[in-house]
């Protein structure tokens, strides 16, 4: 199959110099930055343009001229095709070098405020199989990879059971091993791909909605529990309970086994009812001298061993003596609520989910926690000076708030709420230096510690102690 001719150039020897936002690395051509993934600096690389700006460009790899003596061999046999994990190629300790490098630049360059000498980054002890849930989709539309087609392979042909490409809601990636998730989740994938296929059960059409199975949702925790969730297209009954009986008798180590029908065009599960087939509706986390209930829909960091770590941290920052008011918002599940709460007055959690909230309470009342309150809702909406005088002025406030960061009228209620102490823990370090800067006329950064909760990839966690001045 002859490769199609771009209207865009090609650059013969393009030496990668750095890395850049998203995964990828960069460099320059003509005085121009140009983009491309997959890609470490010393590389020097034929690169397709196929994005062109008036101030950068971006492209993918045709060959490698020569290859960077910083690069190491990827151990995945996806890499360049799936989507996660673009950074293999790079050695873990300049993982950690360039994701503490990015959140001092994105710190002090979008925030523009005077910070404190930042701490050494906390790298993952596990770079492979550290996650506790991968969800798998079911297409009957096969990405094809380029290896293949390069051999005259047809696109589009057959069945898989693996991630979304990037970028192409309808192709699926057939995942034949990943390095995220300890076993049994490669196992589990791979019998349920065959016990489907040979019994004739329909792969989902993501394109025209039609086909049987839809996802299958595998977590795993510390204490060795396993919790299986599959997503069904319709109802029927005789597939159905053919699928999960199979996978009740074939892995006797899953816990929990569960399904769901989404009759629905797209594939959220957060209002979709949950049915518990064999084992327990839950699964059971632990950290410190706390147990925490995850049901199929809740949220738990996907990185257990480094939830820890970062929680770890939150609470350090916080620096609780036994006599405060704290605020955890967007409290999510309750975790860090039920983590600090010993150490605390009373905690009182917000969350948008009214399902997070259950969970939260639950997870108090399991561990016999009886200093913590949690409300359910919009946080703009929730905390206002009402909620603050009925509840109490709030001494500590740690928030964990979305990438998006936090909206301005939840920034304006914290400041009139004038705790002594902010603890800030962000996905995104981008929004949270944005959000630095509305505290700073009233705070000042004086604690920063990034935490790698994510190997191989560009994200870090990052958290900010910020005392009122």
């Amino acid at each position: 199959m002859k490769p199609r001719k771009s209207k865009y150039p090609q650059i013969e020897a393009l030496e990668i110099t750095d890395i850049a936002a998203e995964g990828k690395s960069l460099g320059k051509y003509n005085d121009v930055v140009v983009f491309v993934p997959h890609t470490v600096p010393g590389d020097v690389v034929r690169v397709q343009i196929n994005n062109k700006r008036r101030r950068f460009m971006e492209g993918y790899v045709l060959d490698f001229v020569q290859y960077s003596p910083l690069r190491v061999e990827p151990f995945c046999k996806h890499y360049g095709e799936c989507g996660g994990c673009k950074w293999q190629a790079l050695p873990y300790p300049m993982q950690l070098e360039y994701k503490q490098r990015q959140v001092a630049g994105q710190l002090r360059r979008l925030g523009g405020i005077e910070l404190p000498e930042i701490s050494l980054i906390i790298g993952s002890e596990k770079s492979e199989y550290y996650r506790n849930k991968l969800e798998f989709t079911f297409s009957d539309k096969r990405w094809v990879p380029r290896a293949e087609v390069a051999e005259g392979a047809a696109t589009g042909d057959g069945d898989a059971l693996g991630f979304h490409i990037p970028g192409m809601f309808d192709k699926v990636l057939d995942v034949e091993w990943c390095h995220l998730q300890p076993e049994p989740s490669n196992a589990i994938r791979l019998e349920v791909k065959r016990f489907v296929q040979e019994n004739g059960m329909e792969f989902y059409n993501l394109r025209e909605h039609r086909g049987l199975l839809r996802n299958i949702i595998v977590r795993t925790s510390t204490t060795g529990e396993v919790m299986v969730t599959v997503v069904f297209a319709r109802e029927d009954a005789v597939a159905r309970t053919a699928l999960l009986e199979h996978l009740r008798v074939r892995f006797p180590e899953i816990t929990s086994l569960n399904y769901i029908i989404n009759e629905k065009l797209n594939d959220s599960i957060g209002d979709q009812e949950v049915f518990c087939y064999s084992g327990k509706p839950y699964m059971e986390e632990r950290m410190e001298n706390l147990t925490f209930r995850i049901n199929p829909k809740s949220f738990y960091q996907t990185n257990s061993e480094q939830a820890y770590n970062l929680y770890k941290v939150a609470r350090d920052f916080a620096e609780l003596t036994g006599d405060e008011v704290v605020y955890d918002l967007y409290t999510g599940t309750g975790t860090i609520a039920n983590f600090v709460a010993a150490r605390a007055k009373r905690v009182v959690g917000i969350e948008y989910v009214p399902e997070a909230i259950e969970d939260a309470k639950q997870n108090s009342a399991l561990n016999g926690i009886g200093n913590t309150l949690f409300f359910a809702g919009d946080m703009k909406d929730v905390l206002n000076a009402e909620f603050i005088a009925e509840h109490g002025r709030p001494d500590v406030i740690i928030l964990d708030p979305p990438r998006a960061g936090i909206h301005g009228d939840v920034a304006a209620t914290i400041l009139a709420a004038a705790p002594r102490r902010i603890v800030y823990v962000s996905c995104n370090p981008a929004t949270q230096a944005r959000d630095l800067a509305i505290f700073d006329s009233a705070y000042r950064v004086t604690r920063v510690q990034p935490v790698d909760m994510f190997p191989h990839t560009h994200h870090v966690e990052n958290v900010v102690q910020l005392v009122r001045r």
